[in-house]
C-alpha cells in the first residue's frame, strides 16, 4: 500500500504590535528618512505588518503557531514525532530553533531540525518532511515557518525595510493512504547571492561583515517572475495536473505585483490568488504558512481544494508543492 502525507491542520501567529505604513513613516521620518503610506502601497501593495517585541524570539512565535496547529488537527503535541522549523532569523547560532520550540511543546525524544532557504523555507521544509514520512521515517510532523525580520533591517534603507514583518504558520503533516502532497520542485542557484543577503556572521565575540538585509529589489523581481512560473509548472507536470485544476495560489507574500506577474503566467484568475502581503508584510519563511491558515480559518480554501505553493528567496533559492487539502 502506497504511503503519502496530507496536510490535517494549519496554524499561524503575528505579534500584537501591528505597524501600518503611516505608523512607520512617523518612525522612519525622526531618522531623517522619508517614505509615505501611498509610496509603500504602490510599489508593495503592503499597508501594514507585525513587529514582535524585543525578547520574543522566533521559537516564541512558532511554538504558538505549532499549538493552533496541532489543535486544527485534533493531535496533542506528544503525538508528533517531527518537527522541522525554516526560519533565517533563529533564536541561537545553535541549537536550531526546532530543537528550542520542541523544548517549549513540553514533548522530547523526536527529530527536530531547521531548514534554512529564506523565502523558500517553508517549501523546502514541507517537501523534506513529505519524503521523510513517506519513507517513513515519520508520521506526523510538525512543519513551521517563523521569522523575526525586524531584527536585520536597515532602518535607514526605505527599499528595504519596509517591505518586511515578524510571524509564525505552521501545519501537521501526517501519513496518508490517499495523496495530499502531490508534486514538488526545488531549485537553487549560489550564483545570485549578492542580490538578497545578511552578509554577516559571528567570530571571536565580534559581529563580522554587515548583519542587515540588503536587497537589489529589480534583480530579484527579474528572477522571482520567471522561476516562480517555471516551479509551477514543472510541479504540475509531475503531478500529471495543469493549471485549470489549481483552486487557490498561495505564492511567498513578497510583492503584489510579483504575485499578480506569477497568476497571469499561469492563467490563473486574480480571484483564485491568496493574498495577505497587505496585512503582513513580508515575512520570509513564515508567509506561506501564514497565508494558507488565514485562507483556511476564513473559509477560502475547504477540504479537497488543490492548492499551488511557491516561494521564492535569497540564495538565490526557488520552489513549489501541489497539494490536494
Amino acid at each position: 500500500m502506497s504511503r503519502y502525507s496530507r496536510i490535517t491542520g494549519t496554524g499561524s501567529y503575528l505579534p500584537p504590535r501591528r505597524v501600518t505604513n503611516a505608523d512607520l513613516a512617523a518612525e522612519l521620518a525622526a531618522n531623517g528618512i522619508e517614505t509615505s503610506d501611498q509610496w509603500i502601497i504602490e510599489r508593495t501593495g503592503i499597508r501594514a505588518r507585525h513587529f514582535a517585541a524585543p525578547e520574543v524570539t522566533s521559537s516564541d512565535l512558532g511554538v504558538q503557531a505549532a499549538r493552533h496547529a496541532l489543535e486544527a488537527a485534533g493531535r496533542k503535541a506528544s503525538d508528533i514525532d517531527l518537527i522541522v522549523v525554516a526560519t533565517s532569523t533563529p533564536d541561537m547560532v545553535f541549537p536550531s530553533a526546532a530543537c528550542i520550540l520542541q523544548n517549549k511543546l513540553g514533548i522530547a525524544g523526536c527529530a527536530a531540525f531547521d531548514v534554512q532557504a529564506v523565502c523558500s523555507g517553508f517549501v523546502y521544509a514541507l517537501t523534506v518532511a513529505d519524503a521523510m514520512i513517506r519513507t517513513g521515517s515519520a508520521s506526523k510532523a510538525l512543519v513551521i515557518g517563523a521569522e523575526v525580520f525586524s531584527r536585520i533591517l536597515d532602518f535607514k534603507d526605505r527599499t528595504t525595510c519596509v517591505l518586511f514583518g515578524d510571524g509564525a504558520g505552521a501545519v501537521v503533516l501526517e501519513a496518508s493512504e490517499t495523496p495530499g502532497i502531490l508534486a514538488s520542485d526545488l531549485h537553487a542557484d549560489g550564483k545570485h547571492v549578492g542580490i538578497l543577503c545578511v552578509p554577516g556572521h559571528v567570530s571571536g565575540g565580534q559581529v563580522l561583515g554587515d548583519p542587515l538585509l540588503k536587497m537589489d529589489g529589480q534583480a530579484v523581481f527579474k528572477l522571482a517572475v520567471g522561476v516562480l512560473e517555471q516551479a509551477a509548472r514543472t510541479t504540475l507536470a509531475k503531478a500529471g495536473r495543469t493549471e485549470a485544476d489549481i483552486d487557490w495560489l498561495i505564492p511567498h507574500q513578497a510583492n503584489i505585483r510579483i504575485m499578480q506577474g506569477t497568476a497571469k503566467k499561469l492563467k490563473l484568475p486574480l480571484d483564485k490568488l491568496v493574498v495577505t502581503v497587505d496585512e503582513h508584510g513580508n515575512t520570509s519563511a513564515a508567509s506561506i504558512p501564514l497565508a494558507l491558515d488565514v485562507a483556511v480559518r476564513s473559509g477560502k480554501v475547504k477540504q479537497g481544494d488543490t492548492l499551488m505553493l511557491e516561494g521564492v528567496g535569497g540564495g538565490f533559492t526557488w520552489g513549489a508543492v501541489l497539494l490536494d487539502f
